[in-house]
């Protein structure tokens, strides 16, 4: 994993419903079951994955639940 962020900004850079989808696949969630959860399709979750993902320079979901942890999320 490379980050290009540190901590506190990377938390700063996430919208509101970016960090919720974050904090939902991070506590293994699958798309749906988080789609479901917010109110939202898995194509709008897939969305914010996708941009989280491009925030934070994480290529897999180990790599986003460890930045969720390491987040604090």
């Amino acid at each position: 994993m490379s980050l290009t962020l540190t901590e506190p900004h990377a938390a700063a850079s996430l919208a509101p419903r970016e960090e919720e989808a974050l904090r939902h696949i991070a506590a293994g969630r699958t798309y749906l079951q988080t789609a479901r959860h917010m109110g939202l399709s898995k194509h709008t979750v897939d969305a914010y994955l996708r941009r989280i993902r491009a925030k934070l320079n994480a290529h897999t979901t180990a790599d986003l639940t460890r930045l969720a942890i390491t987040m604090g999320i």
